[in-house]
């Protein structure tokens, strides 16, 4: 299910140019083709997905930005759907399907969240794209106020910033996008030794155990306030 953290910076609820506006309803069959998608990919879109719209396409001749390797075009999909949460492997099947990046907006029963992981070609082949684990906001009201698009030099600088407002976490200063995203990953694994540990401890009767389990807790604890704090390390 959306296992993903829940975002803290602005909203990326973004308004998008109306020149870039492209409207498509895709159809799940066209997915399918394109993502070799397996029998439980495909039940999983009959009964979460209720629509797919590729709402809008930001490139050079659209929205007068520069492309750049890495970024030729940023795509934004919106998803009505039937079920509130929506498993991940329906929007791996997407990202597989179109090679470009994509920002989706879901939406259902009124709310919206924007979800995206983040997506580059393959350093050693051009044909594939590496795709990393789905960020996302918390759900908000369909109508709320929507921000106006960041000013940028590029897309590849349009992309990151919407991506940055998915994050749980804020970048440090000089950090880059592949080493803040690193950074997120070890938050999460931080977060499940954690889990895991408190989980133990509220089970464990021995004394001298939970002595030694607290030890191991108050420490993860410390290292999760380190890799969460905005200064450099």
């Amino acid at each position: 299910m959306s296992h993903a953290l829940a975002a803290v910076a602005k909203t990326a609820l973004i308004s998008y140019p109306k020149k870039a506006e492209f409207g498509r309803v895709v159809p799940k069959n066209k997915i399918y083709e394109h993502s070799s998608a397996n029998t439980k990919q495909k039940e999983l879109f009959i009964e979460q997905v209720e629509q797919i719209v590729w709402q809008y396409k930001l490139a050079p001749e659209t929205i007068n930005l520069p492309a750049k390797p890495d970024v030729p075009e940023l795509q934004i999909f919106s998803i009505q759907l039937k079920t509130p949460e929506l498993h991940w492997d329906v929007l791996r099947c997407i990202d597989g399907a179109i090679p470009y990046p994509i920002i989706f907006e879901l939406s259902f029963a009124g709310r919206t969240q924007v979800v995206a992981a983040y997506k580059r070609p393959h350093h050693a082949d051009a044909n594939r794209w590496v795709v990393t684990d789905y960020f996302a906001t918390a759900w908000l009201p369909s109508d709320s106020v929507r921000a106006s698009m960041p000013t940028v030099l590029n897309l590849a600088v349009l992309y990151e910033q919407i991506l940055m407002r998915l994050f749980p976490v804020s970048a440090r200063t000089h950090e880059t996008l592949a080493e803040l995203i690193e950074r997120i990953a070890l938050v999460k694994s931080k977060q499940r030794e954690i889990e895991k540990i408190a989980g133990k401890l509220a089970k464990e009767r021995q004394f001298n155990r939970r002595v030694e389990m607290n030890a191991v807790l108050r420490q993860l604890t410390n290292e999760l306030e380190q890799l969460t704090d905005r200064k450099d390390v």
